[in-house]
Formats: structure tokens, sequence, C-alpha cells
């Protein structure tokens, strides 16, 4: 399995959802840092599911074990290497998948591609559950980040039809990303709250999902990281992005909006401010031609409803070779989006540290 990311900066993610624990271990972080386990773990607590009946019903404490790559607690030049056990699986809850794939999923393509050896419970090495080892690695790139006056941070922009107020490109400032980041509901507008969830819980009285859209942003990125081409800023996000579950679109500043736009409306027009050269506006996302122009980094990503549904679905049966219905039973998130605000912040800053390297 393709489960490593890096140039510099080398990402390994292992576990399925069911197995005994999961983990990712880090290759190329600077020698010396010390961690803040506190807010690491805090930073966890945000993706943790269980916690709001706005999510999964599992309960994961999440607590990390380091096993290397620390001496004092700092990072000492060593891959380093965290696990989260395991502690609250129903894997009898997914029997009938490995026969009868959930229409959205990846149980009928992984069947196909490793011969029906495939661990399907909870997903296996698909599930969501992976994207806790990706915060553990985030966590820390964003806590190295910030140290070099970096910030990093996300809200919901848009659960199904309701949309939030999106992060002003130009001004967006630190102090308003760690804001949205204390937030028990992750948005700008704090409005526009009730009418997301009363969405997500509609969903969920139905057995149905919602998706959504994260806006991600960062701050404090100098001029000139990044490559033209395959190593470019966007490259590199969007990789990153579409390695998390679910995401099925990734745009940059005003993204597709601009394909309406002449190149007078598009173009960002520079003009000197506080004796350094900007953008007076910023639909090009912060990067252009694959590297940092020193506007703040813009990148949303689309997540599609959660495939797990209690709605019945037409399938089929691998086994027989004939259509057959099908019922999803187990706990699901009726909406991934809200905790998978973290995780987009943590694909971000691990793009983001390796490219600095």
């Amino acid at each position: 399995m393709a489960s490593i990311y890096g140039n510099k900066l080398k990402l390994s993610i292992f576990g399925q959802s069911h197995s005994a624990g999961i983990g990712v271990t880090v290759d190329g972080l600077p020698a010396g840092f010390s961690i803040d386990t506190v807010r690491l773990e805090q930073f966890l607590a945000r993706r943790a599911p269980g916690k709001s009946p706005l999510a999964t019903p599992r309960r994961e404490g999440d607590a990390v074990e380091f096993l290397c790559g620390l001496y004092n607690g700092a990072t000492c030049g060593a891959p380093l290497t965290g696990i989260i056990r395991n502690t609250n699986t129903r894997s009898g809850d997914y029997a009938n998948l490995a026969d009868c794939p959930r229409p959205g999923h990846a149980d009928y393509t992984a069947a196909v591609k490793w011969k029906g050896h495939q661990d399907p419970t909870g997903g296996g090495h698909f599930s969501g559950r992976l994207t806790a080892p990706l915060c553990i690695a985030g966590g820390i790139a964003l806590q190295i980040l910030e140290k070099q006056g970096i910030t990093v941070g996300a809200h919901i922009a848009r659960i199904e039809t309701v949309t939030d107020t999106p992060f002003d490109g130009v001004h967006i400032s630190p102090a308003e990303l760690k804001a949205v980041a204390e937030k028990a509901f992750p948005v700008v507008n704090d409005s526009v709250a009730p009418a997301m969830e009363a969405a997500i819980l509609a969903a969920k009285e139905a057995g149905d999902s919602v998706g959504g859209i994260i806006e991600c942003a960062a701050v404090g990125l100098p001029v000139g990281i990044g490559d033209p081409m395959f190593d470019g800023l966007e490259s590199r996000l969007a990789a990153m992005l579409f390695a998390v579950p679910a995401v099925k679109g990734v745009e940059f500043g005003a993204g597709f909006g601009c394909a309406a736009m002449r190149g007078s409306q598009c173009n960002d027009p520079y003009c000197i401010r506080d004796g350094a050269v900007c953008t007076t506006s910023n639909n090009n996302g912060g990067i252009l031609g694959g590297i940092s122009n020193g506007m703040p980094i813009l990148v949303r990503a689309a997540f599609k409803p959660t495939p797990s549904i209690a709605v019945e679905q037409d399938s089929v049966s691998l086994s027989k070779m004939e259509e057959k219905k099908l019922t999803v039973h187990g706990r699901h998130d009726p909406c991934i989006v809200i905790r998978a605000v973290p995780v987009v912040e943590a694909a971000v800053a691990l793009a983001l540290l390796d490219a600095l390297l």
C-alpha cells in the first residue's frame, strides 16, 4: 500500500480500524524540538469520536504512546513512531461487507485489488480512523511551524447547503485562526452553526449522511517556498489532502471560480504594505508557479457524505454474483466534516513543513 508521503519529511501511516492499534512513523523531523504533549492531546481530542450526537458514538481515548524518536521529551533525529491502541471495536457489525460492498466505499475496489485478503472490519486501512495517526504527525508539524511564525487553521465552510463566512484571503490573522480552532463547532460566523447542526441531525434521523467543505489557511509562510511543476505547493498540498478519506475536491484561492473570471479580475494586483510586496486580492491562494508569494495560503477541500448509512441501498453479492439489498449496521458519522477540520489542518501543516525542509 502507498501509505508513505513526503520528500524530506517521510511519513508512514500503519494499522487498520479494528487492528490492535494504529500509528505513524515520521522520519526527517528536526532534532532538538520539544513536543508540547498537552497541546498535542488537545489537538487529537478535536478529531476524536464519541463526544457529540453529531458524530459516531464509537468512543476512543486516542492516547498517543511514543515508541521511539524522543529523548528527554525532544526529537532526537531518529524516526519518530507514535501509536494509538484501538479499544472500542465491534467487528461483527461489518461481517457481511466482505461479500456485499457498501456503495461509495472502498469495500469493492479493495476486495478486487487484494483478492479478498483485505481487512473489511471498520473499513480496514481505508477507515477514517487512520486520520488519527495523521493528526499525531500533523499536530507536531503545527507546533514546529508555529515556532517559525507560521500558523495553520481551518473552519467548516459548508455543510450540505449551509455556508459559513469565508476567510479573508488577504487579511486573515493568526489570532483569527486560533480563535476558530478553540470553538466546539469551528465556524467563523457562529450564527450559522445551528442550521449546520440541524442539517446533520436531520440526515442522521433519516439514516442518511451529509457532506461539506473545509477551508484552511496558512499565514506567515515566507515567499519562495515550493517548486514548479511536480513539487509545487499545490501538488504537495493536493496529494496530502486527497489522502484524507472522503475528500473529492481540492481548490486554491478562488479555485474553480477563476474559470468565470477575466484575467483583469483573476490576477492579484501587487502593492507595498508595511514595506513588503503584497497583493490586494488572493484569487491564486498565495501560490504562483507552485511557489508561495507571501500571501496567506488558502485551500478548500470538499468532503462527500459518509458512505456508511442506514438507508437501504442497492449492492451485489460478490460470492454469488447477483444483485442484493444492503443495510449498513454499526456506528458511523452522519457527517465527518466536523471531525475532519483538524485533519485538514494536519495535512496542510505536514505538506508545508515538508516543503520548508
